[in-house]
C-alpha cells in the first residue's frame, strides 16, 4: 500500500502537483483584522498557493493577533511554532537599526521612493533574517503616515506633553523629539487606549485610522506623509526546505504576485481611507507650513541618528537609495 501511494505521489509531482492526500497545512498568524488590506492580500496569497498546488499546501491565515499577538509573531516563526507569519518590519529595530530604515521620517515619502528604498535595503534585511532561520517571502507598505489628534495642531509645539501612541522605536523617538510622551499601543487596542486616556494622539496610516474608527476618539487627521513603513511576510527556513520543489516554487510565485498586488492595494487604500475619515466627520486640514517644518527638522535629526547607529550597512543602503 505504501509503495502504491509513493508511486501515485511521484506521478503527481511530475505533473507539478501535490495531492491533497499528502497535503501540508500551515498556520499563519497576522496582526491585523479581516478587512485590513494587508490581511486581504495575504488571504489571496494563501488561496493562490492552494490553487497552484492543487490543495497540496493549505495556509490557514489567523488574523487580528488571534493565534499570536503582534510582538510574538516573529519569534513564533523563528522558533518553528508556526511556519509563516506577518509583522511590521520596524518592530525589530531594537534588534538591529537596519529594520527601521523604512520608518525614518521624510526619507522616503511616496510610493516610488519607498520602492526604491526597499530595493536598496532588501538584501541586507534578508541576510539578517536568514541568520535567524527565516526567509523573506514578500513585503508590502502601509499608506503614508499621518498624525491623528484630539486637538488642532498648528506647530510641533502642540504635541508637547501629549500622550502619543508608539508602535516601534521610530515612533517612540519621534514622540520624544516632539516633546510628547510615547506609549506603546498595538492596533487592536487603539480605541480603548484613546477612550481610557492612555493616549491622545498617534501617527499611523489612513488605513489603521479608518479600520479603528478614529472618528470615535479624535477629531483631526493631518496627512503629513511622514514615511511608508512595511509589513513583511516570512517563512521558517527549515519548514520551507521540507517542501518538495513544486510546492516551494508555488509559494515563491504566489509571494511575487502578493508583493506586486499589495503595493497597488496600498496606493488605492490611501485615498479611499482618507475619504472614509472625512465621511465620518473627521477634519482633514492640510498640515501647516510651520507644522511640516518642525516635523522635517525632527526627520533630519532621526536620519543622522539612524546613520550613526546603522553603521556601514546603513551607509550602503542610503548611498544606493540616493543613486
Amino acid at each position: 500500500m505504501k509503495s502504491w501511494l509513493r508511486a501515485v505521489y511521484a506521478v503527481l509531482l511530475t505533473m507539478g502537483l501535490s495531492s491533497p492526500l499528502f497535503a501540508v497545512t500551515w498556520d499563519m498568524p497576522t496582526p491585523y483584522g479581516e478587512t485590513n488590506f494587508h490581511t486581504v492580500n495575504i488571504k489571496q496569497f494563501a488561496e493562490d498557493v492552494n490553487a497552484a498546488t492543487n490543495g497540496g499546501l493549505v495556509i490557514n491565515v489567523h488574523s487580528g493577533g488571534s493565534l499570536f499577538k503582534h510582538p510574538e509573531i516573529k519569534n513564533a516563526v523563528r522558533s518553528g511554532q508556526v511556519p509563516a507569519g506577518e509583522f511590521l518590519l520596524s518592530r525589530l529595530s531594537n534588534e538591529n537599526p537596519i529594520f527601521q530604515v523604512d520608518s525614518i521620517p521624510f526619507l522616503a515619502t511616496d510610493y516610488g521612493a519607498a520602492k526604491k528604498l526597499w530595493a536598496a535595503s532588501r538584501e541586507t534585511v534578508e541576510k539578517l533574517l536568514d541568520k535567524e532561520g527565516m526567509q523573506v517571502l514578500f513585503s508590502v507598505p502601509w499608506p503614508p503616515q499621518g498624525i491623528y489628534s484630539k486637538n488642532k495642531l498648528d506647530t510641533v509645539d502642540g504635541l508637547k506633553g501629549v500622550k502619543f501612541r508608539a508602535y516601534n522605536a521610530a515612533t517612540e523617538q519621534l514622540a520624544k523629539l516632539a516633546g510628547a510622551v510615547p506609549t506603546q499601543v498595538e492596533v487592536p487596542d487603539i480605541p480603548q487606549a484613546f477612550a481610557t486616556g492612555r493616549v491622545d494622539a498617534m501617527i499611523t496610516s489612513p488605513s489603521t485610522g479608518a479600520n479603528s474608527k478614529a472618528w470615535d476618539f479624535v477629531s483631526f487627521f493631518y496627512h503629513t506623509q511622514a514615511w511608508l513603513p512595511k509589513n513583511i511576510v516570512v517563512v521558517n527556513k527549515e519548514t520551507f526546505a521540507k517542501l518538495d520543489a513544486p510546492l516551494q516554487q508555488a509559494v515563491l510565485d504566489a509571494a511575487r504576485k502578493a508583493e506586486a498586488r499589495g503595493w497597488e492595494a496600498s496606493k488605492a487604500e490611501t485615498d479611499a481611507k482618507i475619504k472614509i475619515l472625512k465621511d465620518n466627520g473627521m477634519q482633514v486640514p492640510a498640515p501647516s507650513a510651520e507644522l511640516m517644518s518642525g516635523l522635517k527638522e525632527i526627520g533630519k535629526t532621526m536620519t543622522q541618528e539612524w546613520m550613526a547607529a546603522a553603521g556601514p550597512d546603513g551607509e550602503a543602503i542610503i548611498k544606493a537609495f540616493n543613486q
